[in-house]
Order: C-alpha cells, then sequence, then structure tokens
C-alpha cells in the first residue's frame, strides 16, 4: 500500500499492487486495473518510487532467514 496525495489535499492509500498506469498529463494520474483512477498531486516519478519502496518492502519481509 502506497499513501498518496489527491488534488483536494485527501490522502489516501492505494494497493500498488492494483496499479495499471502511472501518467503525467501534466497533472499525474494513477490508473488502477479496475478501471478506478485518481488525480494526485505526487509527481510520476514519486508515485513509481513509492511504489518500487512497497515492493522492497514486501521482498524484505518475504526474504529467507
Amino acid at each position: 500500500m502506497i499513501a498518496v496525495t489527491k488534488i483536494n489535499g485527501e490522502r489516501i492509500i492505494i494497493n500498488a499492487e492494483l496499479i495499471r498506469t502511472v501518467e503525467s498529463t501534466p497533472d499525474t494520474v494513477i490508473k488502477l486495473v479496475n478501471g478506478d483512477s485518481f488525480m494526485v498531486a505526487e509527481t510520476m516519478e514519486q508515485v513509481v518510487e513509492l511504489a518500487v519502496e512497497y515492493g522492497r518492502s514486501l521482498r524484505t519481509l518475504l526474504a529467507p532467514t
């Protein structure tokens, strides 16, 4: 899950595993696999970094000890 800010200032949590695309039009739009889309204040690069960090955190949790 990643935390992002909608254009109206509302903070929301999005399941990063459901992200289909992230576009910069010039506002950043996150489109999910279910067809929902969200316009957010973060840049496209920031959203990608949040999603990458989320994936890394999952791999850390699942790493063998």
